[in-house]
């Protein structure tokens, strides 16, 4: 073969290398970053400090108690919370409690503001605050229910393209339906996540998807509803759920997770599901966090990420769970978890009353301070309406402000 034919071949075969290390770096920055390990900016992450949070409290306290308002919020739990474009701040709850509220005495003559044993429950609502003050409750419920003794109860939310790489936003709402069913099922059986799809500015209801139907997972505990926190990074949006094992009498339940492309939520074919090996479109996720003793999660939890480190917030396992926040760390979503670490207990008011559903909310977090809410309910399910409405402060939502430290 003559010198001058295999230089050329020699040159074609460069320029084709060439094309095709080009043409694969082309590919890997189109597509999302998939890494979960955030490497050498992941160190541990405990509680450093934390303080009552007045502001938030009162403000909510302020709102519900405002006597002018017939139909608006008065109490709830569940609480959620997400920044939308025009600068405002959507609150979405579960359970909760509209109708007047009277100043004090109580018609049994505590000081205590109160509800009439009337008032209307609706299964979800979303309360709209505008330079950190409330203004209006969206008509309630915000969400129908799906069929009948079903209902849905909106968890965490997010404003994202209306289809990957679309210009135009709108806000996906993560919904767990749940059946009504029989002790231990008294908060209603699990049965599947949905995705709501609002228009934006307007806040419009414009679709509900479901994402994973649950109901043929024959033991109700080991059923996964996934949207209790969302945690975003590399073009993906990771979605954290649980089971129900604390409802069969087990000590703590199990997390796991999920991703999805930014702007998928609203796809059910977009979504994976971590199996403990890989990512899959079977809907056969495995748990990352919880070995139904010591380590794992409450009925609902709340992950961040700071810089390269991931914290989830839960209660604690065993009887301090009624009482006490706990956390983790991760280098990744899929874990390995490390803790429980440093705890804390919040202010709770008198009477047989709980904490629960600890939620982060960071686009009220700033300079190193991490703003988290948590609900109070009254512990005994029986005769709890009526201590909701004789004192209507024990069904709101609480605010503390957390630091962190890194233990390197």
């Amino acid at each position: 073969m003559p010198e001058d034919t295999r230089s050329r071949q020699r040159t074609g075969a460069g320029v084709g290398l060439l094309l095709t290390l080009v043409l694969a770096a082309v590919l890997l920055t189109a597509l999302p970053d998939d890494g979960e390990q955030d490497g050498d900016d992941c160190i541990p992450h405990t509680v450093g400090s934390w303080s009552t949070d007045d502001r938030l409290t009162t403000e909510f306290a302020r709102y519900g108690d405002d006597a002018t308002r017939t139909d608006d919020w008065t109490g709830g739990d569940g609480t959620h919370s997400v920044r939308l474009p025009d600068g405002r701040m959507l609150w979405l709850f579960s359970d909760t409690y509209l109708g007047q509220v009277h100043g004090p005495p109580n018609p049994v003559g505590e000081s205590y503001a109160w509800r009439d044993t009337t008032a209307p429950l609706v299964r979800n609502s979303a309360v709209v605050m505008r330079d950190g003050r409330l203004q209006t409750t969206l008509p309630a419920p915000l969400f129908p229910d799906p069929g009948p003794n079903q209902w849905r109860w909106p968890v965490a939310a997010r404003v994202e393209p209306r289809s990957p790489g679309s210009s135009e936003q709108v806000l996906r709402v993560l919904l767990w339906v749940r059946t009504a069913g029989s002790a231990p099922w008294i908060y209603g059986v699990p049965t599947a996540t949905e995705v709501a799809t609002l228009s934006l500015p307007d806040l419009r209801v414009e679709s509900v998807v479901k994402v994973l139907d649950q109901q043929q997972v024959q033991d109700p505990s080991r059923r996964v509803l996934f949207g209790t926190t969302l945690v975003k990074k590399g073009g993906w949006t990771y979605v954290f759920g649980g089971d129900d094992g604390q409802a069969a009498s087990r000590p703590t339940s199990s997390a796991y997770v999920a991703r999805v492309p930014e702007g998928g939520l609203g796809d059910p074919a977009a979504w994976e599901y971590w199996d403990g090996e890989a990512w899959t479109a079977r809907a056969r996720p495995a748990s990352v966090l919880g070995d139904g003793q010591r380590t794992g999660v409450g009925s609902a939890f709340s992950v961040v990420r700071q810089k390269g480190t991931y914290v989830l917030f839960t209660m604690a396992s065993g009887t301090k769970g009624l009482t006490t926040v706990t956390s983790y760390w991760s280098c990744a979503p899929t874990g390995p978890w490390h803790g429980p670490t440093k705890d804390f207990s919040p202010a709770l008011p008198p009477g047989q009353v709980a904490a629960y559903n600890p939620q982060t909310h960071p686009e009220l977090s700033d300079d190193g301070r991490l703003v988290l809410s948590y609900d109070v309910n009254w512990l005994e399910p029986t005769g709890a309406a009526a201590q909701l409405n004789r004192n209507v402060s024990l069904y709101r939502p609480r605010f503390v402000t957390l630091r962190l430290t890194s233990r390197g």
